[in-house]
């Protein structure tokens, strides 16, 4: 898939960083392995005999260094508060395509704000929140649509069997906390609206054999950027088991734990996608293991197709609007199951 080509990974040493890395040497690519901290860059290149750059955010020129001889960025760093604009800006100035993995709302909402004119009239390719929050959840939506050119609302419905977080999520929700308050986001009506109630607890039915469980309501997450961003849906939410927010908001949860050989947890997930129009519905079904696992086969497949001109516009875009997104969804077969039902 790769022919060798050189793709800089930014938080290489991170959790999800290194499955990144491990499914672009999978399919041929040569990632570059970089990073703010040299000891774990250091490890990580012995580990793997890849080489090692080290980066200052603060520093265009260490960051112009890294990416030089790179046909594309990805950013696993997070938070992506702190990493998200810099690293543009290099990719920018390298004219290479970006990539990255955030799930946070700020650092989403910033990317298509602050650089959709300038990556459109550059002609280039930035996609935000290619991941399992973000990316997954926007494919299942776009491919729920079908041929429909607007709809009246979508639900993306997130069924964990558990949420052990890395210490990157739980960094980047304490960014996130800090940049919003006590305050909570969600969309509705075409735009953004700031809360301080707390979200309701609701029951989603979601497909057999999971059934009906109790989720928190409006539990935002990346999805609740990208998909409005280029599809016709005035309202749109997002929901998550109650197990897995107790799980995610305790303070003494472990992170996650290799179950096999890959380094996936056994976590399993179940996304139930739905966009309703008048009467009508429509909906999109993933399954699979390890949601931060799932993530480098989706960034990498997002990649290939980028660096293969297998995509649909320019600028900023979401995962569901620079790509075929029922095409891209069974490219993932080998790691998810996907269901598309009327």
């Amino acid at each position: 898939m790769g022919s060798g080509q050189t793709v800089a990974v930014f938080g290489a040493y991170g959790h999800t960083g290194r499955f990144v890395v491990a499914e672009l040497v999978e399919h041929g690519f040569a990632p570059a392995l970089v990073g703010r901290d040299a000891d774990k860059l250091k490890a990580l290149a012995h580990q793997t005999g890849l080489e090692a750059r080290v980066v200052s955010v603060d520093d265009p020129d260490s960051l112009d260094r890294a990416l030089a001889g790179a046909a594309a960025v990805i950013n696993c760093a997070g938070p992506f508060a702190s990493t998200t604009a810099p690293v543009i800006e290099a990719a920018l100035r390298a004219a290479i395509p970006y990539l990255d993995v955030a799930a946070e709302l700020e650092a989403n909402i910033d990317t298509f704000a602050d650089f959709a004119d300038r990556a459109r009239e550059a002609g280039a390719v930035i996609v935000p929140a290619m991941a399992f929050f973000g990316g997954l959840g926007d494919l299942l939506a776009t491919a729920a649509m079908g041929e429909w050119t607007q709809a009246d609302e979508a639900h993306i419905a997130y069924g964990l069997s558990s949420w052990h977080p890395t210490a990157g999520t739980r960094l980047s929700g304490a960014v996130s906390r800090e940049r919003r308050g006590e305050q909570r986001m969600r969309f509705a009506n075409g735009q953004w609206e700031y809360r301080t109630d707390a979200p309701p607890t609701l029951t989603w039915r979601f497909p057999e054999p999971m059934g009906p469980q109790p989720v928190i309501g409006e539990f935002t997450m990346a999805d609740v950027v990208t998909v409005p961003s280029h599809l016709s849906i005035p309202d749109v939410t997002t929901y998550m088991t109650v197990q897995a927010v107790r799980d995610v908001a305790a303070p003494d949860t472990p992170a996650p734990a290799a179950a096999d050989e890959s380094g996936r947890s056994d976590q399993t997930f179940l996304i139930d996608a739905v966009v309703r129009s008048g009467g009508a519905e429509r909906r999109a079904v993933a399954r699979g293991q390890d949601i931060y696992a799932v993530t480098a086969p989706l960034v990498v497949e997002a990649l290939h197709r980028v660096l293969t001109g297998r995509t649909r516009t320019v600028g900023v875009a979401a995962a569901g609007e620079i790509f075929d997104a029922t095409d891209f969804l069974r490219a993932l077969s080998p790691h998810i199951t996907l269901e598309l039902l009327p």
